[in-house]
């Protein structure tokens, strides 16, 4: 398993309390929003996996899937290292924000083109703490 920091810590730590495999977690950290509201289009991969994985099995546990660009990045990162499968399951996908060709295999919910929060997903590193997932209001953004 695969879990992309920082938004999908808490969903990764719920969701794997529920899987009854033998499996290996690893954590990787890419940014395209970098600090703002919409994604720059520019991927950085702020921290890297410490695993080998050529010959695995990898399944992304993802946030969100909006544009497709960050999960597009690290699934050709991982298939260039030798990954055998690579898998995505995302809690959140939305799918009007996509910019690229590319689908998660397992969603938890869609969501409308808005700016979402809460279960670790931030704004500016806020808001990670809440209980739930809403919508970020545009007056806290736009001003």
């Amino acid at each position: 398993m695969l879990s992309v920091l920082k938004g999908a810590y808490l969903w990764t730590a719920d969701l794997l309390r529920e899987v009854d495999l033998y499996l290996d977690l690893e954590f990787i950290n890419v940014s395209s929003y970098h600090g703002g509201v919409k994604s720059t289009d520019e991927i950085t991969l702020v921290t890297d996996i410490r695993s080998d994985i050529m010959g695995r099995q990898v399944i992304i546990l993802e946030d969100i899937v909006d544009t497709g660009q960050s999960l597009l990045f690290m699934k050709e990162l991982l298939a260039k290292r030798g990954a055998t499968s690579i898998k995505v399951a995302t809690l959140l996908d939305k799918k009007a924000g996509r910019k690229v060709d590319i689908e998660a295999d397992y969603v938890g919910f869609n969501v409308r083109n808005e700016f979402v929060v809460g279960y670790g997903l931030d704004y500016k590193e806020l808001y990670r703490n809440l209980p739930y997932v809403g919508i970020l209001k545009k007056e806290v953004y736009t001003n």
